[in-house]
């Protein structure tokens, strides 16, 4: 992400809220792609890599669980965070166990939604660090091991 603060989707049916969501994220040096519909999320989700995807729980061909379902599945470390202006308690259990990142409710103002994104990025970020990390420490103690075996074998030693 060097080269990006990062790469959002936006998957709202309501074209005034794509269009400023989208000016607030780009005006922060976010790069956006927006979506109508689940389908239309989908396909571009399957061609592109997204940091953080925001989905709003009605659409006019799917619903936002079922959306939030398959993006899971198909891109498990995007950051998923459910938007709705129809907040319901069961709504708001049902995205986090089907794997959503965050739940905001409309209205959001900007100032809250850049707040959430920044912190789920962060999140992301140092989630990838850490498994870096364990992956780095990991070929470490291997490379030692071997070189030990190696040495073991090369000196006589059992």
């Amino acid at each position: 992400m060097s080269w990006k603060k990062g790469y959002i989707l936006v998957v709202d049916d309501d074209v005034t809220i794509l269009k400023v969501f989208k000016e607030i994220l780009v005006m922060e040096g976010y790069i956006v792609d927006t979506a109508k519909t689940g389908q239309e999320a989908m396909e571009k989700s399957e061609k592109n890599i997204y940091d953080l995807a925001l989905l709003d729980i009605r659409l006019p061909d799917i619903e936002g669980m079922d959306l939030l379902r398959k993006l899971h599945r198909l891109r498990p470390r995007m950051m998923k965070i459910m938007v709705t202006g129809y907040p319901t308690i069961e709504n708001a259990i049902k995205s986090v166990n089907l794997g959503a990142d965050a739940y905001i409710v409309k209205p959001v103002t900007p100032k809250e939604l850049l707040k959430i994104i920044k912190e789920k990025l962060t999140e992301q970020k140092e989630a990838e660090t850490m498994s870096q990390e364990k992956v780095n420490k990991w070929i470490a103690t291997r490379v030692q091991k071997l070189e030990e075996d190696y040495r073991r074998k090369t000196s006589g030693e059992k």
